[in-house]
């Protein structure tokens, strides 16, 4: 694919990375009116790059440096355990331009990637989630003190265009985010399969059941989604005194329902800042 010039009006928007999360951000940007010509991507893999050019239009590079030379806003998008050696490549060319830096890699600090990168820098941290690649992401956001109020908003109108976003106050919170948007997707799915499974060892077809699960969770958390009433009023509406749902609360909560998620959530929140050291500590 002949290559798009990049002289634009706009900022210069590049990705070190085409991974999923980094393509879906693109298709988001792009449908939200951003130009192709304002957005670049690199990354080692030909096949990711070729997905690029070939379904997104957008130029994709080998070399980081090629995305990061130009780059106003510089999204990092690699796995973690490569970050701190891609980041110090990038050291004196990120210097020179200084962007503004959006992490959205799992479990590496602002602390670390400020080190790697020479230091200095604004930098924005995000926790997406899975459900970013169809647009329906929920993102936790953290900006460091050399971000200023209009990077604020550069950082979240990216962030945006695939889902809603929230800012945080403090870094470390992004471990809870983690445990509970980043983690949560595969929660809702293990009820989703538990619920399934229960509905066909009682008689139903296993289309049936994965169909009439599947838009019953969808159904509840448009309820959740679109009305004014928090989750517990929601569930009190269809608890009715003596029926058949009632009874499977009950089950539920004699369970220790509550008591599971909330270990759960601080297993996951665990793991995240115990991920976070260790990357941490190859600086």
């Amino acid at each position: 694919m002949a290559r798009i010039d990049a002289n634009t009006a706009g900022p210069q928007l590049g990705f070190i990375g085409a991974g999923n999360m980094a393509r879906s951000l693109v298709s988001g940007l792009i449908k939200n009116g951003w130009q192709a010509a304002q957005l670049s991507l690199s990354d080692p893999e030909p096949t990711q790059r070729e997905a690029v050019e070939t379904l997104l239009g957008v130029n994709a590079y080998a070399d980081n440096s090629e995305v990061a030379g130009r780059a106003d806003i510089l999204v990092l998008a690699v796995k973690p355990q490569i970050l701190a050696t891609v980041a110090s490549a990038l050291a004196s060319t990120v210097q020179r331009k200084k962007p503004l830096v959006i992490s959205i890699v799992a479990g590496v600090r602002i602390e670390d990637i400020d080190q790697w990168l020479g230091g200095g820098l604004p930098i924005v941290r995000v926790m997406p989630n899975t459900a970013a690649l169809i647009g329906s992401g929920a993102s936790g956001m953290y900006a460091n003190n050399n971000v200023n109020a209009a990077m604020r908003n550069q950082a979240e109108s990216i962030l945006r265009a695939v889902g809603v976003t929230v800012w945080l106050e403090s870094e470390d919170l992004l471990d809870v985010v983690t445990a509970l948007s980043g983690s949560g997707p595969a929660y809702f799915f293990l009820v989703m399969e538990a619920l399934e499974r229960a509905a066909i060892e009682s008689g139903l077809q296993p289309k049936q059941a994965r169909l009439l699960t599947i838009e019953t969770a969808f159904g509840a958390a448009k309820m959740a989604l679109e009305g004014h009433e928090e989750p517990a009023q929601l569930r009190r509406r269809v608890t009715s005194p003596g029926g058949t749902t009632e009874q499977a609360v009950k089950v539920l909560e004699d369970g220790g329902i509550r008591r599971l998620f909330k270990n759960a959530v601080q297993a996951a929140i665990d793991r995240a800042r115990e991920i976070a050291d260790m990357f941490g500590k190859k600086s």
